[in-house]
Parts: C-alpha cells; structure tokens; sequence
C-alpha cells in the first residue's frame, strides 16, 4: 500500500509541475510575441515578424497542450469510456500541423522579400532577439524535468530549444545587416529558421500521427512483451496481441493466453494479476487478458 501511495503522490506533484510550466510559458511567449511584433514592424524586418509568427504558434501550441493536459483529469463517462486522454494525441497532431502551416508561410514571404528587397534594422534585430533567447531557455528549462514523460511536454521543449537557437541566428543576422547592409540576409534567416522549425516538428508529426492511428508506440518493443510473457511456465502461447496509446503517457493492451490444462480459476487470477504487474514496467499501463486451456487451432493463433 505504501508503495502505492508514494507513486501516486509523485504522479500528483509532477502534473502540478507541468502545469504550471504550460501557464508560466504561455505567458512568457506571449508577452515575447508582442514585442517582436512590433519591432519586426518598426524595423521592416521579416526575420523577427516570422521568428513572431513562429513564436505564436508556439503560443497556440502551449495553449493546446494545457487544455488537453486538463482534459485527461476528467472522468470517463458512458460515452467516453477510455476518459479524453486520447486528446493529448490529437493535440500532439494539431500543433504539428500548426507549425508546419507557419513553416510555410514564413517561406512564401521569405520568397517574396528575395524578390524584392527591404530596408531592415539591423541593431533592434540583434537587441530584440537576444531578449528572445532568455525567454526561450527559460520557457524550455520549465518542461526539462518531464520532457520524456509525454509527448506534448516533449514537443514544448524542443519547440522553446530550437526557438532559442533560432534567435541565436537572428542577433547574428542583425549584425551582419548593420555591419554590411546586406538586406538579403533578412530573408535568409528566414529561410533558415523555416528548415530548423520543419526539422524538429517532423518527428513529432510522425510520431502523433502513428498514435492516432493506434499504431504500437514507438517506446514500446512488441516482441520484448511477447517474449516476457511467455517467461512464465504456465503460458504456452499469446496471440491476438494489440497494444495502442492511450494518451501521450498511457498504453493499453489486449491478449489472449494459452495455459496449461490444469490451471485452476484461483491460479489463473493471480498469473493475470502479476502479468499486469510486470507489464507495467514495459510502459502497458491497462491490460485486459482472456486465457484459453484447449489448443488454439493454427488459424487462432496467427
């Protein structure tokens, strides 16, 4: 009991934990997003406007990430047997299209400003994305502790480590404006940001769309989770095997089981029970097990 009652607790704290970074980044990048805004357009610069727009998807993306977060606290109901957990996915899939959308039009209007150019600042480029940097370190730093715990906590905290290296190369780029005057450096960077941006969503975009088709999910091996059931003495085979996510954070698992014959009903409880168990620890977090005694014929066992 009490090991059950500490891991629960540490379950609690943490959901706080990312709770409140979703709250604390939302309100930094957004604050972060108004200034770059209006620099961007004060100065004629499409590298902040874009890296502003980006940074506001990142804004949405948090948002999203916060309601869905919430939802998995409801409960189920008779419609919604499973709870929403399974939104936590689809979030997942709904911000990284967000981005990519924003990928796109920040490179339709790179393209455009190659054709013709504009006059930028290149000083209040180098000031305004230097601030863009503490604020994205910062806003990852909130999401390190629990970014492989689930995938939108994940997502949030590359989006904010890449947003921080992209701002790296916009100071950069101001410089060189200011040094050179060379305004084609503007659209550049822009470019350069639209690749990094597609680079670090891609994985994600692969990964929430294959968990919304109840694909087995990429932490888990099926063939180790075979091959520990089949560890104990009493099974002699598992087929119809299935495992799907949940959520971002929660698998599931259906199985049927071939036992020895003289299994008794008390025996085949407590082998479901530890296999549950044990499962756990495989990251299967629901399991629902059916056991047969007669041989399964080679058509059922496929």
């Amino acid at each position: 009991m009490s090991h059950d009652h500490s891991h629960h607790q540490h379950h609690v704290i943490t959901g706080q934990q990312i709770n409140r970074a979703f709250v604390i980044g939302i309100i930094l990048n957004f604050t972060f997003v108004l200034i770059e805004l209006g620099a961007g357009f004060y100065s004629n610069s499409l590298a902040l406007i874009s890296d502003a727009g980006h940074n506001l998807s990142d804004v949405a993306t948090l948002g999203l990430s916060l309601f869905a977060f919430h939802l998995t606290k409801k409960k189920a109901t008779t419609n919604f047997t499973f709870g929403f957990s399974k939104s936590t996915i689809l979030v997942s899939l709904a911000n990284s299209v967000i981005l990519l959308v924003a990928v796109g039009s920040i490179g339709w209007e790179a393209i455009h400003r190659f054709l013709h150019p504009q006059t930028t600042t290149g000083s209040l480029i180098s000031i305004v994305a230097g601030i863009g940097i503490l604020i994205n370190v910062a806003s990852a730093l909130l999401f390190f502790r629990d970014k492989n715990t689930d995938l939108n906590v994940k997502g949030a905290y590359l989006h904010l480590m890449v947003d921080a290296l992209v701002s790296v190369g916009v100071v950069i780029a101001g410089f060189i404006i200011s040094y050179t005057h060379w305004q084609w450096i503007d659209p550049l960077i822009s470019i350069g940001i639209m690749a990094i941006v597609l680079w670090s969503t891609w994985g994600i975009l692969k990964e929430s769309l294959k968990l919304s088709l109840d694909a087995v999910p990429t932490n888990i091996n099926l063939e180790k989770i075979k091959l520990k059931v089949l560890e104990n003495p009493s099974i002699n085979d598992i087929h119809h095997v299935h495992i799907w996510a949940m959520s971002t954070t929660k698998n599931a698992m259906t199985a049927h089981l071939v036992i020895n014959q003289e299994m008794e009903e008390r025996e085949i409880a407590a082998l479901k029970n530890n296999l549950k168990h044990e499962l756990t620890h495989l990251n299967i977090h629901h399991v629902t097990l059916e056991t047969e005694k007669e041989d399964c014929s080679q058509n059922e066992c496929e």
